[in-house]
Formats: C-alpha cells, structure tokens, sequence
C-alpha cells in the first residue's frame, strides 16, 4: 500500500493512530500523540503500517452482516422469551390460587385466625 503525507496510520501490530508526515520508498516518518499528551516523531517501515481507514473499513465491514443477523435472532429469542413470561403469569396465577384454596382449608384457631 502506499501511502501520502496526511494518511493516518498505524502499526499492523495495534497502537497509536499516527499521522504520515513524510515518506521515501521503504519508510514514513510519523507524528503522534503518547497517551499523556507527549508529542512523538518516528522514522517506520513502510511493511510495518496499515492505514487506519483500512483498519476500520475492516471492522465494519462483514461484522455488520453477523450483528444484523445477531439482531435478527436476539428479536426471535425475545419474542420467545415474551410467550414463556405469559405462560409463567398464567402459572404463577394458578399456583397462587392454589395456595389461597388450601389456606381456606386450614384449621383457624380459636380467635378465627388460620393456623400457621
């Protein structure tokens, strides 16, 4: 790939965004910025650059394909998720009125209170 005076760029190996601020035929002289503010210049190999526009098309490219799919499934598995909670009430109603059926069928105490 060649590059430009102005591309921004980084090493293949991860790190910094760099700006290409001059180039020869093997390397690129890059400035960038440290994480605490420091301002670095460097002489890098041409073989050791990608262009981060490369890098980020990369990134968005088939991913975005799957994350439609994933959004897709997710949209499916909430919908199931949706009908198990309707049937879950439907339960929970039931078991609760078992529960107050055999609450009424307890022997009460002698002040009218059910036993515990």
């Amino acid at each position: 790939m060649t590059f430009q005076p102005g591309d921004v760029v980084m090493l293949k190996s991860g790190g910094q965004p760099m700006t290409v601020i001059a180039i020869d035929e093997t390397a690129a002289e890059c400035l960038w910025l440290g994480e605490e503010g420091d301002l670095f210049r460097e002489k890098v190999p041409l073989v050791a650059l990608v262009s981060v526009a490369d890098v980020l098309d990369d990134e968005a490219g088939p991913e975005d394909e799957d994350e439609d799919e994933d959004d897709e499934e997710e949209e499916e598995d909430d919908e199931e998720y949706e009908d198990d909670d309707e049937e879950d009430g439907e339960e929970d109603e039931e078991e609760e009125e078992e529960e107050e059926e055999a609450a009424d069928r307890r022997p009460r105490g002698p002040r009218g209170k059910r036993a515990a």
